[in-house]
């Protein structure tokens, strides 16, 4: 195999056979579509049109996307709106809970749009979403897709305060090609809110990388190491799909077993909590089984 993780290849290359699902189906994904499409509930599920919407849906999996639906940031890979946000919506903590409880979620993934625009980034917002979805869905438990907050501690100190069962912050992808796909966001600012995170004494810390970019396998491994020296105890690691035409190409469709040899690799290095490793994989794939 060649050392590269990244033939060019055009953009019309079809989707291989690994990368094709099979329609969801399943009672309790049944169950929550009706409650979803009865009471016009917003899923990132849905939105983003996750490949594994049906599994995760039927293990009682849902993420939820909070601070609106316009980013200040205009990542080379994200189908999210980029632009001027709008006012926050002090009563969106309140929403989701019910809007979690309502679904009878088991495990509540939270992630949002950056909120460069606001002092806080939107921690405040955050840390009271966690509280509301605790107090209206206590059986509930939490993972929570943060962003980098510019790498101010006392902002993830919010979240370190609310404590969920998991606090994630995708790396997304090598050091060499951050400018390119993430543009605002820093290799080393993310790791270093990783590595505060756990210091910090936080239990589950989590984070994922997307191949597909034109990384070098050498690169990818450079990653996982500098990921596994951060502490981290998860890491998610999939193909990247183009979500439209004016996002990056996808340089090439990286093979299951190439998967399976990261996956390996990861875990030779010891300490890794959970390491989820193949095409379909995105980072709340299996998140419930990440708080065990």
């Amino acid at each position: 195999m060649s050392n590269a993780v990244a033939e060019t290849k055009t953009t019309h290359t079809p989707k291989p056979k690994w990368l094709r699902v099979k329609l969801p189906t399943g009672k309790k994904y049944r169950e929550l579509r009706e409650t979803v499409d009865n009471y016009k509930l917003n899923t990132i599920c849905q939105s983003g049109s996750c490949p594994n919407m049906g599994e995760c849906w039927g293990e009682g999996t849902a993420t939820f996307m909070i601070l609106g639906n316009i980013c200040t940031r205009s990542c080379g890979f994200c189908g999210v709106k980029t632009g001027r946000p709008g006012a926050v919506d002090w009563a969106e903590p309140e929403k989701v809970a019910r809007s979690i409880k309502l679904m009878g979620i088991k495990h509540a993934v939270l992630t949002s749009v950056d909120r460069d625009d606001l002092r806080d980034m939107g921690a405040i917002i955050w840390a009271e979403t966690v509280n509301a979805v605790r107090r209206i869905s206590p059986g509930t438990t939490m993972e929570t897709l943060i962003p980098d907050f510019q790498g101010r501690t006392k902002l993830v100190d919010k979240m370190l305060k609310v404590a969920p069962e998991v606090i994630s912050h995708n790396m997304e992808t090598v050091r060499r090609l951050t400018r390119e796909v993430r543009i605002q966001a820093k290799y080393d600012r993310s790791l270093d809110v990783l590595k505060y995170l756990k210091d910090q004494g936080q239990r589950r810390v989590k984070t994922g990388i997307m191949l597909g970019l034109g990384e070098e396998l050498d690169e990818v491994y450079q990653t996982i190491e500098d990921i596994h020296s951060a502490g981290v105890d998860i890491i998610t690691i999939g193909q990247y799909l183009q979500p439209t035409k004016k996002h990056l190409p996808v340089k090439r469709f990286i093979t299951p077993e190439e998967f399976k040899a990261l996956e390996n690799f990861a875990r030779s290095l010891g300490g890794f909590r959970h390491i989820e490793s193949s095409p379909l994989v995105r980072s709340s794939y299996h998140a419930e089984k990440h708080i065990l």
